[in-house]
């Protein structure tokens, strides 16, 4: 493994175990005052740190293998076990995201309940400075190594500062309205804030699920990420007289995989050639991709095509030349 690799592997475990150890001591802070205030919000920010949680330890076993280079029996290396990874991961927390909206919806047609609002105050405001804190720690670690995994906790750990900040806004709002005209909205306060919450929460995992599903599947790059590559690969391979007849960008969790199609006007393509372009594709591309995998090949098939009119060519020649005599 190269050094590059090596400090990439060690700063993605650095980061996953901070993020696992942050997790494990706010759930158990989460579980605890929920039981101590009865707030639905506080147990909504507890079931998705602890789905978080839970999905945090497989993934800690499975950073090495997204490492271990492409074989013939892993063609593509372990690159689609990370997107099929955060598919799940991101499934499981949008499950609990609907099933808390339900659940708090029956709780507000049911009358809502009390909560001391400024217990859940003073708890959430605790738990801002925390996850502020573990957020510049990853956030450091993100800066020498920003993998899709860092981003999404670093994504997670961002949501629990500004909702730890909304619910204290909230309940400290609650604790101002006993004794007024509004005070009958105080039941529904803690449901109503655990939906919006849930609502805020629902966007990133969607989105998630979409791009990452599109990469197991090996759905092609968008169409602009393929267009530069496109750009950057005929800029170089018209150097050596090369031309483009096809080119397929697909990308598996962190990596992506670059194919590109040529023939060549000489009908001959040096080696060394080819060698030098693909280096200068990959040195033009590395700044764009995590981990870049570049194939470039003589395309045997529009050869064979273009030989085969040549054939049928002379053919129709042969025959016009034996229908004159």
């Amino acid at each position: 493994m190269k050094s590059t690799e090596e400090k990439k592997l060690r700063t993605e475990k650095h980061a996953m175990r901070l993020s696992f150890a942050g997790s494990a001591a706010f759930v158990a802070a989460e579980f605890v005052s929920f039981f101590m205030t009865g707030s639905h919000t506080i147990l909504m920010d507890c079931l998705f740190d602890g789905v978080d949680l839970v999905l945090i330890g497989p993934f800690l076993l499975l950073i090495p293998f997204l490492y271990k280079p492409e074989t013939e029996r892993h063609p593509y290396g372990y690159g689609q076990v990370e997107s099929l990874f955060i598919v799940i991961k991101y499934g499981v927390l949008l499950t609990v995201c609907v099933t808390t909206i339900i659940l708090n919806i029956r709780l507000i047609l049911s009358g809502g309940h009390m909560v001391k609002a400024e217990d859940v105050a003073s708890f959430e405001i605790i738990i801002t400075l925390g996850c502020l804190l573990v957020y510049l720690f990853l956030r450091y670690f993100s800066n020498k190594y920003a993998s899709e995994i860092i981003r999404s906790e670093l994504y997670a750990w961002k949501l629990d500062i500004f909702s730890s900040l909304g619910i204290a806004a909230a309940f400290l709002l609650t604790w101002f309205l006993k004794g007024t005209k509004a005070d009958f909205l105080i039941p529904y306060m803690d449901p109503v804030v655990a939906i919006a919450l849930t609502l805020s929460l629902l966007v990133e995992p969607v989105r998630a699920i979409h791009r990452n599903l599109k990469e197991l599947l090996l759905f092609s790059a968008p169409k602009e990420v393929v267009e530069e590559v496109r750009g950057i690969a005929e800029e170089e391979l018209s150097k050596y007289s090369c031309d483009i007849t096809f080119l397929e960008v697909i990308r598996t969790g962190r990596k992506t995989w670059i194919e590109i199609y040529i023939n060549s006007e000489s009908d001959l393509v040096s080696v060394k050639h080819l060698a030098m372009a693909n280096r200068a594709i990959y040195e033009r591309l590395r700044g764009r991709f995590d981990q870049c995998y570049i194939d470039i090949i003589p395309d045997s098939a529009a050869d064979a095509a273009e030989a085969e009119k040549e054939d049928e060519k002379n053919g129709q020649t042969c025959h016009s030349m034996a229908a004159q005599r």
